[in-house]
């Protein structure tokens, strides 16, 4: 090897990200990773465990609330402690390298690109109404919309932070239109029932639908993962936080409210396609094709914010450990981890494979993110009780108010979230469980590959 091209190596090695990105840019990334295509499938679920109008709004309320809480846990963690590993750097810092190997590891094989699989199949089952090839066209779309949106972030921060501002505006422009539909162009026939007959306990359907609605809030926390790019600061993030979950709660309240007024509850809980059965009945059939873009325009937003934060978890594992090192190269010209990225996309396009061979990806994949997914934000919760402990007198931009009750109603969230997909889920959260288990097994390997490694 010469030395010009040591050189360079070690240059792509060492260099690190630099703030690049707007408040607006972060905003559009946590705002397009959670309005997602889950806005117009769970409501349905929800009003199906709720006993009345006013119990379903009070539940996505709640939803708010609850991801208020966690938000301004996270607030205090990326402002203290800004990395480009996000949740992997706190884990670190709390807990060791060992458990945070462990997280990259089901972030890399599990969460992240088991998420950005997901959003594929919705946007390859949409399209493949729009237009089909043939038996696999969902399949093939799906990995297509891999291809593509790994390719554009290849190309840079910019360019991907760009398209993902456009993506959002769609999204939130079509999300208004859902809205406009259900308050003014709702026929005067149409059924707004406010109560559903009980189907359970209150308590007990209360806390069901709690499940699926904070399922449909859930990715704010990507957030930590571009606290190291952010212009504005340690003191920035913060307010991306808190201002992305007021924007995504006011746009949650706005279009459940109008399913609620063209529907009414007990339609809404009977529906399998809710937002397709309230533009039906506003703009007719015509409506449907309508909303099934749309979708699919929202499925790609999400995906293409996973796929930009999932590859930087990827660059900090490559970044500590010899054994990945390949993946933490930060490529200085395109400003973004280029063998993250590929990496990234190959495991998605792979985990597309499995939902296919199941006849079931979507369900497969929901149930294979889902255990791994709350388990380790229940830890990070954990982990800002030990950093305060192990590091008190570091400098906090930003603490948690009214500590310690909000952090540990976050904790006591995410563990009842834990077990929810743990009692719900079938064979997808065992495959999950399972990489999990593997990745110990990997762990346990590692001192022995990091010699013959050096051996070499």
């Amino acid at each position: 090897m010469t030395q010009r091209t040591e050189n360079r190596l070690a240059t792509e090695t060492d260099a690190q990200p630099k703030p690049a990105l707007s408040m607006t840019d972060a905003i559009a990334v946590i705002v397009g990773i959670v309005i997602g295509a889950g806005i117009f499938r769970t409501p349905s679920m929800v009003a199906a465990n709720t006993d009345t109008g006013t119990m379903f709004l009070v539940a996505w309320i709640l939803g708010g609330v609850v991801s208020l809480v966690g938000a301004l846990c996270y607030a205090e963690l990326t402002t203290t402690f800004p990395n480009t590993g996000g949740d992997y750097h706190f884990l670190t810092r709390a807990f060791g390298k060992r458990l945070a190997f462990l997280f990259a590891w089901s972030r890399m094989s599990v969460i992240q690109t088991g998420s950005i699989a997901l959003l594929s199949f919705i946007v390859g089952d949409y399209a493949a109404q729009i237009y089909s090839i043939g038996e696999y066209t969902s399949v093939i779309y799906a990995g297509v919309v891999v291809v593509i949106l790994t390719g554009i972030n290849i190309v840079g921060v910019t360019f991907g932070a760009g398209t993902q501002k456009l993506l959002t505006t769609v999204e939130v422009l079509g999300i208004l239109l859902i809205v406009v539909a259900g308050f003014f162009f709702a026929p005067p026939e149409a059924s707004a029932t406010a109560s559903l007959p009980t189907i359970a306990a209150p308590s007990t359907s209360l806390g069901l639908a709690m499940v699926f609605v904070l399922l449909t809030f859930g990715g704010w926390n990507e957030a930590a993962y571009i606290s190291a790019e952010l212009k504005s600061g340690k003191r920035g993030m913060a307010t991306v936080l808190i201002l992305g979950i007021f924007i995504i709660t006011a746009v949650y309240m706005l279009i459940n409210f109008a399913y609620l007024n063209v529907l009414g509850l007990s339609n809404m809980a009977q529906s399998d396609a809710i937002a397709g059965d309230l533009m039906r009945v506003t703009f007719g059939e015509g409506g449907v094709v309508l909303i099934g873009v749309l979708v699919a325009i929202s499925a790609l937003t999400s995906a293409n914010a996973t796929i930009f934060t999932g590859a930087r978890t990827n660059y900090a594992l490559g970044r500590d450990f010899p054994v990945f090192s390949m993946l933490g190269k930060w490529n200085t010209k395109t400003s973004s981890p280029v063998n993250a990225f590929v990496v990234q996309g190959l495991i998605s396009l792979a985990l597309i494979g499995l939902g296919f061979l199941t006849r079931n990806g979507f369900e497969t994949i929901v149930e294979y993110t889902a255990p791994v997914f709350w388990f380790f934000l229940l830890l990070v919760g954990v982990a800002l009780f030990i950093l305060r402990r192990k590091e008190p007198a570091l400098e906090r931009p930003f603490r948690v108010p009214f500590y310690p009750v909000l952090p540990l109603i976050f904790c006591l969230t995410s563990g009842y979230l834990l077990y929810s997909s743990l009692v719900y889920t079938g064979f997808g959260a065992l495959v999950g469980i399972g990489v999990l288990f593997a990745g110990v097994l990997l762990l346990l390997a590692l001192p022995t590959i990091e010699k013959l490694q050096r051996k070499s």
